[in-house]
C-alpha cells in the first residue's frame, strides 16, 4: 500500500517538476546583473564552476579510453570541460548566459 502511495507522489512530483520548468525558460533573461547577482556570483557561483571544470576534467581523462572507443570523445570533452569551462571564465560577471556581454556602440552626433 504504501509502495504505491510512494510510486504516485514520485510521478506526480516528477510531473510537476517538468511542467514547471518550461515556465522558468520563458521567461525573458535578464541581463544587466545587479550588483548583489554579482557578488554572489563572484563569491559562490565562479569557485564552485571553477571546482566543475577541475573534476570534469579529471573525469574526462579518466573515461578518455572509453570515449575513443565509443567515438564520442568530442562530446564527451564538450560536456565535461568546455562547458563548465565556458561558464566559468567567458561568462560576464552576474549574467546567466554564457557568452561574452555584448559591447554597447555609442552614437556620436554630427
Amino acid at each position: 500500500m504504501t509502495r504505491n502511495i510512494s510510486r504516485t507522489l514520485v510521478a506526480t512530483l516528477a510531473a510537476c517538476l517538468m511542467a514547471f520548468s518550461s515556465l522558468g525558460h520563458a521567461q525573458a533573461v535578464d541581463e544587466t546583473p545587479s550588483a548583489l547577482a554579482m557578488t554572489g556570483d563572484a563569491i559562490f557561483v565562479r569557485p564552485a564552476l571553477l571546482a566543475t571544470t577541475i573534476v570534469g576534467s579529471a573525469v574526462y581523462l579518466v573515461s578518455l579510453p572509453f570515449s575513443l572507443l565509443g567515438g564520442n570523445a568530442d562530446e564527451a570533452g564538450e560536456v565535461l570541460v568546455m562547458g563548465p569551462a565556458k561558464a566559468t571564465f567567458v561568462r560576464c560577471l552576474g549574467c546567466t548566459r554564457t557568452g561574452k556581454k555584448p559591447e554597447t556602440v555609442e552614437q556620436g552626433s554630427n
